[in-house]
C-alpha cells in the first residue's frame, strides 16, 4: 500500500499538541517528528496510508483552529513520497516509534 507523509504547521503549543492528539485518534497514522519551527510556530508529520493521512490532516486542522488562540499555519500531504525525501527529512520511521505503527 502506497504511504504518505502529512504535515501540519500550527501557532503555539496548544494548538499543536491539539492537532497531533486528534490526527492520530482520527485515523491509523504514527507521528513521525514534531519540532518547534520558529517564533511559536510549531511542526507534526505524520504517516500512513493515503486515506488515513487524509482523514488525519482534516481531523488535525479541525483540532488546531478549535484550539483557543491556536491557528493552522499551513499543510500538506504528500502521498507516496519517494525514498531520498524519507532519508533526507525528518520522516522515517525510528526506533522510538516504530511501537506505535
Amino acid at each position: 500500500m502506497p504511504e504518505a507523509v502529512g504535515v501540519i504547521e500550527t501557532l503555539g503549543f496548544p494548538s499543536i499538541l491539539a492537532t497531533a492528539d486528534a490526527m492520530v485518534k482520527a485515523a491509523q497514522v504514527t507521528i513521525v517528528w514534531c519540532d518547534r519551527a520558529e517564533s511559536g510556530r510549531f511542526v507534526v508529520a505524520v504517516r500512513g496510508q493515503v486515506a488515513e493521512v487524509k482523514r488525519a490532516q482534516a481531523a488535525g486542522i479541525a483540532a488546531g483552529e478549535a484550539t483557543y488562540g491556536g491557528e493552522v499555519i499551513t499543510h500538506y500531504i504528500v502521498p507516496n513520497p519517494p525514498e531520498n525525501v524519507v532519508s533526507i527529512l525528518p520522516l522515517e520511521y525510528t526506533e522510538a516509534v516504530e511501537r506505535f505503527r
